[in-house]
Formats: structure tokens, sequence, C-alpha cells
């Protein structure tokens, strides 16, 4: 059998009639839908942590850095996207131009990147809505607000949340999307409040040293404050259900990609430049920053907004997984029996509530920090692949449809590779250790079970069946 072997854009159109998802959403909720996922646990609580550790006031060139290289692989995800209008982003993207192993590891990658990553914001979500309703004077008791590991029984917050966001991704993906809409305009709104409140009091004196830790840091920022930026990939496997995705995939994409890297860069400037970037390791240093400055209202508002933020990015995540899982599902990679679209919402309300339970236990009962490094090494790699990508299939592909072009891809495609590289280089190496576990299991996975039962090696077979006498 041959381990690269592609699936035709046609084929993979073709397969999604069977299961068609509800077509509902425009550009708007497709740029709110990447604002929803990149604005979130980043800019609350990386920004600070990478300051403080790794690049001091030089944190505005971290996301410099980190911005340039989502905004090269962006352009190759946007021509793939309109061009395989269909669910699964990057794993269909592999699957179309570099081969059907490459794919599997790439969908394998997503899976750890999105549902570790759900744990990890659901946890983080628990904490901070925990916290808001301590300073109320509400008092949750510990045994129902921890995991085991840290004294609780259950995670009971992080539990609900994730099981209401599923519940409502079952309902329909417009039920989301109005959610998403109604969140991300009210963390837009805390950001600009921040950056209103705290922007007369900024000392430039706090800018020195910019450079603290280096040019060796900035680098090192960026490859731990590129988790801000995951989140625009997710605009992708939302494809498929886009009234108009060739020309609303690229605005998704490249729309929220820019409203973000702007408002990360101003948000890092003003942090540095209010209280000593050495003060900003702490799980909520915008709320902090205000505080320093004796803006108590403004800091619980902020805080609000945090939650808000914290919400939407673990909406998008649970979504994007259920997406990669049913194209992975479509193309037998995993059972088959999971494909299943509800006749009334038209969702994969299987798929979503497997999803969410999983999300559930690992939040509710795990102690699972926001492991940053993680999802910023899947991530990355899949990034890498998709840019390949579009190489390959401007070569074997030339006169394919491209209702979105990547611009001048002879030095867009390389640039991607180059930047997602270099950034992969600087994670820490147990990052590498956990991800060659995790790879070992999906070869596993893949040699026992989906090679042999994916539609393509299916399709083998029935040819190379004897005829009968």
């Amino acid at each position: 059998m041959n381990l690269f072997r592609t699936k035709s854009i046609a084929d993979m159109v073709k397969g999604t009639e069977q299961h068609a998802l509800k077509k509902s959403l425009g550009s708007v909720d497709l740029v709110l839908l990447g604002i929803g996922c990149i604005i979130g646990t980043g800019i609350f609580v990386l920004t600070g942590v990478a300051a403080a550790k790794y690049a001091g006031p030089g944190i505005m060139l971290s996301f410099v850095l980190s911005g340039l290289a989502c905004g090269f692989a962006a352009l190759a995800y946007a021509e793939l996207a309109a061009m395989i209008p269909v669910a699964g982003s990057a794993y269909t993207f592999a699957y179309a131009s570099l081969g059907e192993i490459i794919a599997f590891i790439v969908g394998w990658a997503l899976i750890c990147e999105y549902t570790v990553g759900a744990a990890a914001v659901a946890a983080g979500w628990s904490g901070y809505t925990v916290g808001l309703l301590k300073t109320a004077g509400i008092i949750l008791p510990k045994a129902w607000t921890a995991v085991p590991a840290d004294g609780g029984i259950l995670n009971v917050p992080a539990v609900l949340i994730v099981s209401f966001l599923t519940y409502l991704l079952v309902l329909g993906t417009k039920e989301s999307a109005k959610l998403n809409r109604v969140l991300v305009f009210i963390k837009l709104g805390c950001v600009a409040l921040f950056l209103l409140l705290a922007t007369p009091h900024v000392n430039p004196s706090n800018w020195e040293p910019f450079l603290p830790f280096g040019l060796g840091g900035v680098a090192s920022g960026a490859a731990i404050v590129f988790f801000a930026y995951i989140g625009f990939d997710a605009v992708s496997t939302a494809a498929e259900e886009c009234k108009n995705p060739n020309r609303d995939i690229p605005i998704g994409i490249v729309g929220s990609l820019l409203v973000c890297t702007v408002l990360y860069i101003a948000v890092a400037a003003v942090l540095t430049g209010v209280v000593p970037y050495s003060s900003l390791n702490n799980s909520e240093p915008v709320a902090f920053a205000l505080r320093a400055i004796g803006m108590n209202f403004g800091s619980a508002v902020v805080a609000l907004g945090a939650i808000c933020g914290i919400t939407t990015v673990l909406l998008v995540m649970i979504f994007g997984q259920t997406r990669v899982f049913l194209a992975m599902s479509r193309d037998g990679m995993i059972p088959q029996s999971l494909v299943k679209i509800h006749p009334i919402h038209g969702t994969p309300h299987v798929i979503t509530m497997i999803t969410g339970a999983v999300v559930c236990i690992l939040s509710g009962l795990l102690p699972i920090n926001i492991i940053a490094e993680l999802c910023n090494l899947g991530t990355l790699f899949a990034f890498c692949i998709v840019s390949a990508g579009v190489w390959v299939l401007r070569k074997t592909q030339p006169d394919a449809l491209r209702p979105f072009r990547c611009p001048a891809v002879a030095l867009t495609v390389p640039l991607a590779v180059l930047f997602c590289g270099y950034l992969i280089s600087n994670l820490p190496s147990n990052t590498f250790i956990f991800f060659g576990i995790w790879y070992v299991i999906g070869m596993v996975v893949y040699f026992s079970y989906s090679r042999h039962h994916s539609t393509l090696a299916e399709q083998e077979q029935s040819v190379n069946l004897p005829l009968d006498k």
C-alpha cells in the first residue's frame, strides 16, 4: 500500500454530500470566530509571563516575529481553504497534497493541540471564575473547584462550562456563532478599556533595558507567545459551513490575524510601559497592571473580559476538534460510525458529545496547566505542512481552481517554513519528548487500523479483488 497516496480535491468535496453540514456562516462570523480563539489566554496571561521570563519589553518584537510566522502561514491556509472548502483544516490540506500518512500525522497533532488545549483552557476558565467570585465575597468549596491532585474531588466549574459549550455546538453552529459574537465584542471592549486607562500611565523608563535577555530572549518569547496566535487556523475548519467559502475563508483568516496582531503589540507595549516587566510573572498581568496604577474597578472589568475571552477560546477549540474528527472519520482514519449529522441541527452531534466528554474528564479530574509549548509544537508543525502543501499543489495541479492565490508563493512558502521551524527550535526539549511519545501512539493507531480502513485503501482493495469465474 502506498503510504503517500493522496485524495483528490473533487473526491473530498463529493465526500461531504452524504454527511453535509449546514451552511450558516459569513465573513464577519469567520473573522469573529478567529478573534474568538486568538484573543484569550495569550493576551491575558502569556504576555506578562513571556515578558518577565524571556523577552522583557522586547516582548513587542516577539509578537512581531510570531505574527510574521503566522502571516506567511495564513496566506497559505487561505489559498488551500478556498481551494478545498471542506472540514478538517491542515489535515485535509495535507491529504490532498502530501499524502495519507502525513495527513494522519497532522490530524494526530491537531487532536493533541485542540483536546489538551481545550482542557487546559477550561481549567483556566475555572480559576478565573472562582477568583472573580471570591473577590465578590462568594467562596466556593475547594472540594468542587479543584482536581483530586490539588486536594479537591472534581473541578465542577470546568466541567459545567465545557458541558454548556458542547450543548451549544450540538444545537447548531449558528447559535454558537451568536454567543461567540457577543463574547468577542465584550472582550474587545475590555482590551480597549485597558489601553484607554493604562496608556496615560506609561513610563518610558520601564522599557529600559529594552532587550534584557538579548535577541535570544526575543526568539524564545516569540516561541512561547505563539500560543496567543493559535486560532486563525481554526477558521479553516469551518470552511464547509460557509455560505461563500471562496471569498469568506481568506477574509476570516487574514482579517482575524491582522486585528489580533495589532492588539497584541499595543497591549504588550502598554503593559511593559506601565509596570516593570519583572513584576508581570503572574496569572493575571493585565488586571495586575491596572491595580498597580489604582484602577481597581478597571481591573475587575478586565478580569470579566478575560473570562469572556477564555470562554470563546474554549468554544472554538472544541469546535475545531470536532471538525478534524469529522474529516478523519469520513476518510476512514477513525471509525466511520462517528460520522452522524443531526437531522434537525445539521451538526456532527456524536463526535461533538464525545469530544466534550473527553475534555470534561481531563479538565475536571486532571491537574492540567496551560501547556502553551505543547500546543505550539503541534500547530507550528501543521503550519509547515500546510505551507509546503501549497507549493506541492502548485506543481502537481497547476490548473486547479484557486479562488484565492497566495502572493509570491516562491518567497512566502519558504519564509513560512523557516519562521515556523525557527520557533520550533526554540521550544523546550521536554515538549519534543512528549510529542515523540504521542506520535508513537499515533503510528500504532495508523498502521493497525487507519492504513487498512481508509477510504483510499478500501478503493485499492476493491480494484485488486479477483474477478468471479
